[in-house]
């Protein structure tokens, strides 16, 4: 595929992205006043954890499109005496609303399965903190389009162990209560983060590894689907029972 190709390929698919995940807030959104008392708790922090994911990631896809108009992903602009990269400052802005997104899921989790938040979920919780503060860190060098080594795989080591950690929780309660609709939304973050993997550790060696960003995006559109489709579209019946 020609580098030309690939721009647009991306420009496209991100930009169906980002209508369709707002388009699935907004429609959770206006779902919450109708849902039953007992849902609606789960309902606003799962709404939430979308918005939060959406907002950040319009600034990232924004910021990748402006960069391409201006002549290429190196563009930068010049903010208050700062030479911004573009790129670099729609990636912090995914990387940041992300980690709220998996602390987010520590809530649900503990909200859709009754469960004390307990000395794991808060483990989770400080992780997402860490990594909040080892973005601020200057080795981070946003202003780049590829994140230097080995400061990337170290920013990024906090949210595989918040993804998967609440992955573990979901799984084990999920399946313990045949909850099948929680049981899908664990496998689909499993999904994203094996797609996603590639990326942290191969990306700045092999560029093209950057289109698995594709497949690990609509892992999330599934989970959006997901949730809406059990949360706010389902009868008024609570959660399983564990």
């Amino acid at each position: 595929m020609s580098e030309a190709m690939q721009m647009w390929v991306e420009i496209g698919f991100n930009l169906s992205y980002l209508a369709a995940i707002w388009i699935l807030v907004l429609l959770m959104r206006g779902r919450l006043a109708s849902m039953p008392s007992s849902r609606q708790r789960l309902g606003r922090i799962f709404m939430w954890a979308f918005a939060l994911l959406a907002l950040g990631d319009t600034g990232h896809v924004g910021f990748r499109v402006l960069a391409y108009a201006l002549g290429g992903l190196e563009a930068k602009a010049h903010v208050l005496g700062l030479d911004l990269g573009l790129v670099g400052v729609g990636a912090f802005s995914t990387a940041f609303t992300v980690t709220l997104f998996y602390m987010a899921f520590v809530l649900i989790w503990a909200e859709r399965f009754q469960r004390p938040i307990g000395i794991f979920g808060w483990f989770l919780l400080a992780v997402g903190l860490a990594r909040l503060v080892l973005m601020l860190f200057p080795q981070n060098e946003w202003n780049q389009v590829v994140a230097p080594l080995p400061w990337g795989w170290i920013r990024n080591a906090p949210l595989v162990i918040q993804g998967l950690g609440v992955t573990y929780l979901i799984l084990r309660d999920a399946y313990s209560s045949n909850d099948r609709t929680f049981q899908w939304i664990g496998w689909m973050i499993i999904t994203s983060f094996a797609f996603y993997a590639p990326v942290i550790l191969f990306v700045s060696r092999i560029p093209v590894l950057g289109m698995l960003m594709i497949p690990k995006t609509l892992a999330y559109v599934a989970i959006a689907v997901i949730g809406w489709r059990d949360l706010f579209q389902a009868a008024p019946e609570m959660s399983p029972q564990v």
